[in-house]
């Protein structure tokens, strides 16, 4: 029997930190089952004692510790959550004494320090990236495509869209895409204005049995969805990007976090750091 276990993310900030490398570490156990419970903005003792609460309810009401993962700076909120009956992973703990040692500076150990980001510059490329990405989904616009940091390519329902978002949000790309349609492979060339950017063009690919699946979900028993209709588009995009030289990779058994990463390296992107 599959066992399930409480996993809590608690931080005085957004928790993204400590989901991210909670979830990160937790994939290496497929054979247990997480219940997730994100805790954000324990800025406070009293916050962190009711967490500890809630942590030791779970424990009782499953028969078996919790697993937490703890951003906290606040010693003594820090402390509080050790108090619970779980696993308690001090995530900062474990990198900020060592970093403190190797730099020779205490840490300034501020509460809700990665609030600061709303003022910086990155944050703000980020916003402006956003926006552009979502002015520039599915090919809705051509305005500024210069200012295109990767304009990706494919049939409809690859993964454009959660890609550029993706790449938008988390690193400050600016990403536009545009779907190839059976108009592009019956004039057996590009849209037009893609031409202009074709240093820019990166190609997302996906095996027929998948985006038939998927575009069931959205048109169930329509020739758009069926299994003849996405494998001759995806060999008629393919063809296509291999003609044109347009660098491109299968989305089918990626995340989104591995075809971004593939997609900074192979057009040289530089992420803006943050």
């Amino acid at each position: 029997m599959t066992q399930t276990r409480h996993v809590f993310f608690i931080s005085d900030g957004t928790g993204i930190t400590a989901e991210t490398l909670g979830n990160s570490l937790l994939a290496h156990f497929p054979n247990t089952r997480f219940r997730h419970h994100r805790m954000p903005f324990i800025d406070s003792v009293d916050k962190a004692q009711d967490c500890a609460y809630k942590i030791t309810d779970a424990a009782c009401e499953s028969g078996v510790r919790p697993i937490v993962f703890n951003t906290l700076v606040d010693p003594d909120a820090a402390g509080a959550i050790r108090e619970a009956d779980a696993l308690v992973l001090d995530l900062f703990e474990k990198f900020i004494g060592p970093l403190e040692t190797e730099l020779g500076q205490p840490s300034t150990h501020t509460v809700g320090r990665f609030h600061g980001i709303a003022e910086s510059q990155d944050y703000k490329r980020r916003i402006e990236a956003i926006n552009f990405t979502l002015a520039h989904d599915d090919g809705v616009s051509n305005t500024d495509l210069e200012e295109a940091d990767v304009i990706l390519v494919g049939v409809s329902r690859s993964g454009k869209t959660p890609t550029s978002l993706y790449l938008a949000m988390q690193f400050g790309i600016k990403a536009a895409n545009y779907p190839l349609i059976p108009e592009d492979f019956e004039r057996n060339k590009l849209p037009g204005e893609l031409n202009r950017y074709r240093h820019k063009l990166f190609g997302l690919t996906i095996s027929p049995d998948r985006l038939s699946q998927i575009r069931q979900e959205r048109r169930p028993n329509s020739r758009y969805a069926s299994i003849e209709n996405c494998l001759a588009e995806i060999e008629a995009a393919q063809r296509m990007m291999k003609r044109e030289s347009i660098k491109w990779l299968d989305s089918t058994t990626k995340s989104i976090e591995e075809i971004s990463t593939i997609i900074l390296q192979e057009v040289r992107l530089e992420p803006s750091s943050y």
